[in-house]
């Protein structure tokens, strides 16, 4: 199924996967206008990206002393870390502030096997904009028009905790999986 999975990323096709926080729908960073689409998500609202480690994030992101500290006690996991971009990844990702890129190595093997394989995924929850996060990847993949997905069993999780890090400071963005 992987194999799949990856030849549709590799057509610029968005798929459903799962995570260890709920189904997320995935595309490679050239091809986030898709993400867009599907999700019907507004532009102002970024996409975060999934890696599968520490080392393929310092390709997209820079990783400050603090930074690492926080990957280090919560990676994998539910932790989405919200960084400078380093130079040359200009993946449109929508958002306010494209100097920045929030980042994350989930605690589960499809996203960081996919990551291993093709690189960073631009990720985001497998629902229509604004509505709740179906359990299930076929009812993702239905309420998307998505035709390609990696079904993980049924995931009724909380999204990811989303942070902020300059310098020494840690600003909470949206609490979620991780907890103060």
């Amino acid at each position: 199924m992987l194999d799949e999975a990856v030849a549709a990323l590799e057509r610029g096709e968005a798929i459903v996967i799962p995570t260890d926080t709920v189904y997320g729908v995935a595309a490679l960073p050239a091809h986030t206008a898709r993400l867009f689409a599907v999700k019907e998500r507004p532009t102002d609202v970024a996409l975060p990206v999934l890696c599968a480690d520490l080392d393929q994030v310092r390709e997209i992101a820079e990783v400050p002393a603090r930074a690492a500290d926080l990957a280090a006690a919560h990676w994998p996991g539910g932790l989405t870390i919200v960084l400078p971009r380093t130079a040359g990844f200009d993946a449109d990702l929508g958002g306010t502030d494209p100097s920045t890129v929030g980042v994350r190595v989930p605690a589960h093997d499809v996203p960081r096997e996919l990551a291993r394989r093709v690189g960073p995924l631009v990720t985001t929850s497998a629902n229509l904009h604004g509505r709740p996060t179906p359990a299930t990847a076929a009812d993702a993949a239905a309420e998307l028009g998505v035709t390609v997905f990696v079904d993980g069993g049924v995931l009724d999780g909380a999204p990811s905790t989303v942070v902020r890090v300059a310098g020494e400071n840690v600003e909470i963005l949206r609490q979620g999986a991780v907890t103060v």
